[in-house]
């Protein structure tokens, strides 16, 4: 007879330890109670501006809502928190899903954290065209920057407009720069127009490739090319080492066949390994070329004014779109007027044109 004893699994309760007394009734509703109250405007801000964490999340959140009635208290905190803002360096990252977009932020904010600077990642997950739901899964893949107490990684749903980096994103970077944040990185979903939207809202737009995904030239796609300030190639190194290089010169090449930049910035490229951390350190001093050029010669404050402008006509097309969409009377025209263009009872812009006169009439 066998005197060997079969090893206790870990899941299974071990005898005597009893189960933990339940929590009071009391302190329930405790709990219920502080998670019900919503703190104030001037709360949310002056907690920002304290380099509360909470308060920074809460109003971030706040940004984030649909809900109509969040709209004036968001715009109330924004607008606390704009004073103090636009002191931070705003990089815009960008490349094809697969690219290496989270470990190369990773790398990057981990050697940026150690040269003192404070960093916030705004993470875009796409959203599901299909449940309309998204993973959020960037805090996991930057499993050793998100336990950084100079980092905050925010990943949010890209929905349904301008790949997920319209005016959410946009007010979020006030928010981080009044909380006290050196360096924004912004992360685009890769595809659609996420890249047009990032690049109107940063100083320095960086666009990740990798070798060996094909002819390297096929892959060139002009209006990307033209909104790179620098081209770096991930995933330098093992046996990739050559093809990186080699790569690095095929776009270099490229380059030389686009126009000048405003800025007076000639866009460069690079090879480096998110993995091994190799290159890192030169797409930071990159950036920091790139910033001494454009402050020399007044570029930058001028980028920034534009781009200002540029999110107030967005965001006036926007409310007019929601306002549109949320009148009774368009709403109930809407789904008759939809049969009848379905139907070809009546053309697409005479339907338009239709419901547009419908709500200036109202």
């Amino acid at each position: 007879m066998s005197t060997k004893k079969n090893n206790p699994s870990a899941l299974n309760e071990k005898a005597g330890i009893s189960p933990p007394e339940i929590i009071s009734s009391n302190a329930i509703q405790q709990i219920k109670e502080s998670r019900k109250k919503q703190p104030s405007s001037q709360e949310l801000i002056d907690g920002i501006l304290a380099g509360n964490i909470t308060a920074l999340s809460r109003a971030i959140t706040l940004i984030e809502s649909t809900n109509s009635n969040h709209l004036t208290k968001a715009n109330e905190v924004i607008n606390g928190c704009l004073p103090h803002a636009n002191q931070s360096i705003r990089i815009g990252i960008t490349g094809v899903p697969g690219v290496g977009k989270s470990t190369f932020i990773e790398a990057f904010g981990k050697y940026l954290t150690s040269l003192g600077k404070k960093v916030a990642v705004l993470a875009v997950d796409p959203s599901s065209t299909i449940s309309h739901g998204s993973i959020l899964g960037d805090k996991t893949r930057m499993e050793e920057l998100v336990k950084d107490k100079n980092a905050f990684i925010r990943p949010s749903a890209s929905g349904e407009t301008l790949g997920g980096v319209a005016r959410k994103t946009r007010e979020t970077i006030t928010l981080c720069e009044a909380y006290g944040f050196d360096v924004i990185l912004i992360e685009t979903v890769g595809v659609g127009q996420s890249e047009t939207a990032v690049h109107s809202m940063v100083d320095f737009f960086l666009l990740l490739k990798i070798a060996g995904a094909g002819d390297e030239l096929q892959g060139i796609k002009r209006g990307i090319m033209e909104m790179a300030d620098a081209i770096v190639i991930n995933k330098a190194d093992g046996d990739y080492i050559k093809k990186a290089q080699l790569t690095k010169v095929e776009f270099n090449r490229a380059l030389h066949l686009f126009p000048p930049k405003k800025s007076g910035w000639i866009p460069t490229t690079a090879t480096c390994s998110a993995l091994t951390q190799e290159g890192i350190d030169g797409v930071w001093q990159t950036i920091l070329d790139y910033l001494e050029l454009v402050h020399s010669n007044h570029y930058f404050v001028e980028k920034r004014k534009e781009q200002n402008q540029f999110w107030m006509i967005e965001t006036i097309d926007e409310q007019l779109k929601t306002h549109f969409y949320n009148q009774p009377n368009i709403i109930q025209l809407l789904e008759s007027t939809k049969k009848a263009v379905q139907n070809n009872e009546i053309s697409p812009f005479a339907a338009a044109q239709t419901l547009l006169d419908s709500y200036f009439k109202k």
